[in-house]
């Protein structure tokens, strides 16, 4: 039996903008696979259900070499859904599409996500990461938003717009990223990613410093690489040139 169609009813195509991580290789390769493994080991689950963008551009490297790059990220659990600035030669049908046009940061519809305040469990140690958004104040020169709830173990705030500040704690397991600077009025004890669109005058400050990463503008630290006098203090955490630095606070 043939099926007709007898009426004509369009697919519906939807657009999405997402907030990816973009990995910038460096030469010699095998040196910077080290370094990510070393990232990696020291932060569970940092780019678990991350997208992720391969950067390329002005890398020195033939098609062979990216494949098997692309092949070896894919073994550590990256998954590449793009490659930017990529040269045409390097380019097949065995790779990630090629991506262009990448901005600093998306285009969000950011909106008060509805989240009943609890406190932490087993259970919510172990739910699925979820992504908190929430509402701009009101238009300033440096956009901000305020949450005036903890982040839980698995949540996710994105903000690359501006500003972040958490009236409360960020849990092992939770991560913050901003454009700006973040402000953590509680314990932060997952990872805190600040001056994401290329904002090397970011800062983090937090009430108690427990955290598993991190970092401004694309430097970071982890557990072990931050200076333990400081751990379970009020402190700040600004980038001096390459390096981060950190102080106590008051």
């Amino acid at each position: 039996m043939n099926d007709v169609l007898t009426e004509s009813r369009p697919i519906r195509l939807k657009g999405r903008s997402f907030l990816a991580l973009a990995l910038t290789p460096e030469l010699p390769l095998e040196d910077w696979l080290t370094r990510l493994d070393h990232l990696a080991s020291r932060s569970a689950g940092f780019f678990l259900r991350r997208p992720v963008v391969l950067d390329v551009d002005g890398l020195d490297i033939d098609r062979s070499q990216l494949r098997e790059l692309v092949d070896q990220l894919g073994k550590r659990n990256v998954r590449i859904m793009g490659i930017e600035g990529a040269r045409q030669s390097l380019l097949g049908a065995d790779l990630p599409p090629a991506m262009t046009d990448g901005r600093p940061a998306a285009d969000y519809e950011a909106k008060m996500a509805e989240q009943a305040e609890k406190s932490e469990t087993p259970e919510a140690e172990a739910a699925a990461e979820t992504v908190i958004t929430a509402e701009p104040l009101a238009t300033k020169a440096t956009p901000s938003i305020v949450v005036t709830q903890p982040v839980r173990s698995g949540q996710s705030l994105f903000f690359p717009e501006g500003d972040v500040t958490i009236i409360g704690s960020v849990a092992s397991g939770a991560e913050v990223v901003a454009g700006g600077s973040i402000h953590i009025y509680g314990a932060l004890r997952g990872r805190a990613m600040a001056g994401t669109t290329g904002n090397a005058s970011a800062r983090i400050f937090c009430r108690k410093l427990e955290a598993e990463l991190i970092a401004i503008d694309g430097f970071y630290k982890t557990a072990d690489d931050m200076e333990q006098n400081l751990r379970g203090k009020a402190v700040q955490i600004w980038l001096d040139g390459e390096e981060l630095k950190s102080g106590t606070l008051g």
